[in-house]
């Protein structure tokens, strides 16, 4: 299981990961579904609604992913 905080914001990447480029690692799916699948499970109220922090920063806070990944738990 990945070690997420207590508290604070995740990222979309941090979420549904992003694969190794030549500049930065890859990134570990925690909830692992495609970039539109999300937004489609966001819209349709599946998945946590975000957070803007800023005008072109979106986030979701860690207690809302954990919430998730317990009742998508069987």
């Amino acid at each position: 299981m990945h070690a997420l905080p207590e508290t604070g914001y995740l990222r979309l990447s941090q979420i549904v990961g992003k694969p190794a480029t030549e500049s930065a690692p890859a990134i570990p799916a925690i909830f692992p579904v495609c970039k539109s699948t999300w937004w489609a499970g966001v819209k349709a109220g599946r998945y946590p609604q975000p957070v803007k922090l800023g005008e072109r920063i979106t986030a979701w806070r860690v207690e809302d992913i954990r919430a998730l990944i317990e009742q998508a738990a069987p």
